[in-house]
């Protein structure tokens, strides 16, 4: 049975109910608020989710809870936030007209030099504030990994961060106070109707639900799916690509599903990489700082597991560390479900085995066994929100004998796709988990990849740095060497 139909979104921006019907399919949140609102806070800065000029926080109905979050609205979609409360630094006051506590700690700290990239700043210490209103060195960094500054070196920006709560209270903020009134709203605006907007090539489409998602891309199979947008975003913003139509999903409740089922864990194809990060690093610590080290807070905000892998990117951070899990894919084409390997799904540069109104409904974890070393590591030319050069993920068993029993090695930015290395796999398997065999397998890589050279590294420092990657694994499972890693944390 099809949904109502809807031919406008609608959403809370700051105070007021908004309903629009005029939105095109490309039109971003950040040239919605400068250009038809005026509300020129929110910076261009990069137009490509790094900088975090132009952050702005997006509340948004998970389970029932509402939950705000730091976005970057230069990539973001306005045609994504029906049912959503977008706030911006315009919307920040405290009491009696004086400034928020954000802003007073950012002014009396010295947090502001030329003041661009500020906003942004005082919206990603805004969101922390609201979830942790006394946080500590670590909680701040990760809070600002997606806001760059180049003036004041950030040590100001930290104090201020520390001082907000003694400009006042995070549960007397409206965000706060006023959460009963906005999740009324929220929830009404969510009517179980299918929102068009547009007509010909240029519309876009806001399903009911999964189910509705499966008719439409059955109907109209040559659409661009648009989940988190951070891809997609600089699709339109860097390469003036035409997307439309565009049918957004990350709205849909049964594509946000987490759980764990006799050793698996299950994520739908919307959970985000925020989403996410809980169960995964929890179960295998590894994801703990991989995830950490995936764009910008905003980013992961946005950004979906499902997406990274369903884009194809043979520089996606996630594909190498769930394939050498041995993840599955259920892929669903209207009432229809298969489940195949994950490393299957990926068959040659920008394609996938998917078929046409095909979509990516859910991957399957497995949690490595008890006794298994597993890692996975990221090189980058920054520690920080930047892209892959390459990335290693290992999962070994080593048994009673001291030999190699198990072994599942897969990369990224060694190939057309992410890719095991199914000879060097080969070269440990039965061999004693040695030095001296570590070293013999590294000449296998020269089966399994062929890396080409680009902006982000050369072919052979790829190579070089893949070998590497295995060695570091040898050196940290064996008890050969300490800690390789030292966070500013650990060395504390």
């Amino acid at each position: 049975m099809q949904p109502t139909l809807r031919n406008e979104i609608r959403f809370l921006l700051n105070g007021e109910e908004i309903a629009l019907a005029d939105v095109r399919p490309d039109e971003t949140l950040l040239d919605y608020l400068r250009l038809r609102r005026s509300l020129r806070g929110t910076k261009e800065g990069c137009a490509e989710g790094d900088c975090g000029a132009c952050t702005v926080l997006v509340g948004r109905l998970a389970g029932g809870e509402l939950v705000y979050e730091g976005v970057n609205a230069c990539i973001r979609f306005l045609a994504s936030l029906d049912a959503c409360h977008v706030v911006t630094v315009e919307h920040l006051k405290g009491e009696g007209g004086k400034l928020h506590p954000v802003q007073q700690a950012m002014v009396d700290f010295h947090g502001s030099q030329c003041g661009f990239c500020t906003p942004g700043f005082v919206m990603s210490l805004y969101a922390l504030w609201m979830r942790e209103p006394q946080p500590g060195d670590a909680a701040i960094e990760k809070a600002l990994q997606g806001n760059l500054c180049r003036c004041t070196g950030y040590e100001p920006i930290v104090k201020a961060a520390k001082a907000i709560s003694g400009y006042g209270a995070a549960a007397a903020d409206p965000l706060a106070t006023e959460r009963a009134r906005v999740t009324a709203s929220l929830a009404a605006m969510k009517d179980g109707a299918r929102v068009e907007i547009g007509s010909g090539r240029d519309r876009f489409v806001v399903p009911a639900s999964a189910d509705d998602l499966a008719a439409v891309l059955e109907a109209e199979p040559d659409s661009t799916i648009v989940a988190g947008s951070t891809d997609v975003g600089l699709w339109v913003t860097k390469h003036m690509r035409d997307i439309s139509p565009v049918v957004f999903v990350g709205h849909l409740d049964e594509l946000h599903g987490v759980e764990e089922k006799d050793g698996v864990i299950t994520l739908s194809a919307c959970v985000t990489y925020t989403e996410a990060f809980g169960i995964l690093s929890n179960r295998i610590p590894a994801f703990r700082s991989l995830i950490d080290r995936i764009g910008g807070e905003q980013v992961r905000n946005m950004g979906t597991v499902g997406g990274n892998i369903a884009n194809g990117s043979p520089i996606g951070d996630m594909p190498p560390p769930l394939i050498a899990l041995g993840a599955t894919l259920t892929l669903r084409k209207g009432d229809a479900r298969r489940t195949i390997a994950l490393e299957d799904f990926f068959i040659d540069y920008g394609k996938q085995d998917r078929a046409p109104g095909e979509f990516v409904e859910a991957v399957h974890v497995p949690v490595p066994q008890k006794d298994a070393y597993y890692a996975a590591w990221k090189v980058t030319k920054r520690r920080d929100e930047d892209i892959t050069a390459a990335l290693g993920a290992f999962n070994v068993v080593v048994g009673a004998d001291g030999k190699v029993s198990f072994a599942r090695i897969a990369y990224g930015g060694m190939a057309a796709t992410p890719k095991r290395a199914v000879t060097v796999e080969a070269a440990l398997l039965g061999q004693p988990w040695t030095l001296p065999t570590v070293e013999a397998a590294m000449a296998a890589y020269a089966s399994d990849y062929a890396p080409i050279s680009d902006m982000r590294a050369s072919a052979e420092y790829r190579m070089l740095a893949a070998k590497n990657l295995l060695k570091r694994f040898y050196l940290e499972t064996s008890g050969a060497a300490g800690r390789i890693t030292v966070s500013r944390e650990w060395a504390a």
